[in-house]
């Protein structure tokens, strides 16, 4: 097991994964957890059927770093700035908001030019997602 720290972080970073919506397969998100935890983060599984109210109020009630939405339903364009804008509204526009699922190239893009971070397809390797998130945290999270 390693430690998903950069080096200047006296703490684990904090992730919440989430499922949003009515989407009930939820095995990729658990292997993203797993891998996430395996890494040396400290993970919050939401669970199936969170709408985003739920999912911004938990990710503020942990105090997370990073919010993981899994999204499968095609329904990307909504939840995704919908779950930023609540964090937002909550005080917490620091929260970096990144997933996957089935999302076009195209809506990736646009997605990212609202402030979401990086986002993920399948078949991604998990290792890809850790070092995202380790390189961002090295760059936004304080010491």
């Amino acid at each position: 097991m390693t430690e998903a720290r950069p080096r200047h972080l006296a703490r684990p970073i904090r992730v919440l994964v989430a499922k949003p919506g009515l989407d009930g397969h939820d095995r990729g998100a658990k292997v993203v957890a797993a891998a996430l935890r395996d890494a040396g983060m400290e993970v919050v599984y939401t669970g199936l059927h969170q709408t985003p109210e739920m999912i911004a109020s938990a990710a503020v009630q942990e105090d997370v770093d990073v919010v993981g939405l899994s999204i499968l339903s095609g329904a990307h364009m909504t939840l995704f700035p919908r779950v930023r804008q609540l964090l937002v509204e909550q005080g917490r526009p620091d929260v970096l908001v990144t997933g996957g699922g089935i999302i076009p190239r195209e809506d990736m893009e646009r997605l990212q030019g609202q402030g979401i971070g990086q986002l993920f397809g399948p078949g991604t390797p998990t290792s890809d997602l850790i070092d995202y998130i380790e390189a961002w945290a090295a760059a936004h999270l304080e010491a």
